[in-house]
């Protein structure tokens, strides 16, 4: 039988933030960026990439 295993920790715990640190510093940048992707991809609910767009404006001579 398979046991369920729930640790509480207090988010204050700045031991928990160093290790959270440790973590993400030991993945490369391709894993962090894919990572906060997946999440924006949750949160937002669409696999699109957030549009860009420009203006160009004209500036008067003189």
């Amino acid at each position: 039988m398979i046991q369920k295993v729930v640790t509480k920790r207090s988010l204050r715990d700045s031991s928990l933030k160093n290790h959270d640190l440790a973590y993400w510093l030991s993945k490369t940048p391709e894993e962090r960026v894919a990572t906060v992707d997946f999440l924006r991809r949750q949160h937002y609910g669409s696999s699109a990439r957030l549009q860009r767009s420009a203006r160009v404006v004209q500036r008067s001579q003189g």
